[in-house]
């Protein structure tokens, strides 16, 4: 059974529905500068209501056909990030890959390494995942910090790997590996 609530020392990690547009809206407003650098480009409709309701909607539907695992980060009832398991493959691989963002201004204080750690621990212990990997570009050095810290492993670099913000990056390919499962 899927599990749609975490509590953290100091945030809830929570899935949700389009019931949380408006909230979601916000907090893509308020960071649409900050996280410019690091996403694909958005037209002016991502930051509308109508627009996020029918994202959240696919994104459930994604999540309940086992494809997407999506939290998002909640502290004082205000979204302050989230945190996404996507392109989850069962069978031989047992893999997905692993997205994450923070409002700037909750930046350098230790909360997404205390939100990641209880989704990684659900990603191996009840979605028996085998590995989890995050790409990330090599100028985003808070983000390689994050990882590393979280125990992943860069595997190399992806030439020009992702379009983000309209140019073609390269990534570093980091992983961790679900070492307490049984072979």
């Amino acid at each position: 059974m899927m599990k749609h609530h975490f509590q953290t020392d100091r945030v809830s990690l929570q899935v949700i529905d389009e019931s949380y547009a408006q909230a979601v809206t916000e907090y893509n407003l308020r960071n649409k500068d900050f996280l410019k650098p690091w996403e694909p480009e958005r037209n002016s409709d991502f930051y509308t209501v109508p627009y996020q309701v029918n994202l959240l909607l696919e994104e459930y539907y994604k999540i309940l056909e086992g494809s997407l695992y999506k939290v998002w980060i909640m502290m004082n009832e205000k979204i302050i990030g989230s945190i996404a398991l996507s392109n989850i493959v069962m069978g031989v691989f047992q893999s997905c890959h692993l997205g994450y963002k923070l409002d700037e201004q909750e930046q350098g204080k230790g909360i997404m390494t205390e939100s990641l750690r209880p989704i990684i621990d659900y990603a191996f212990q009840e979605l028996s995942l085998h590995r989890i990997e995050a790409n990330i570009m090599p100028r985003n050095k808070g983000s390689l910090r994050l990882v590393e810290k979280l125990g992943f492993q860069n595997e190399g670099l992806s030439r020009k790997y992702l379009k983000i913000n309209g140019v073609w990056e390269d990534h570093i390919h980091m992983v961790l590996l679900n070492e307490g499962e049984e072979a």
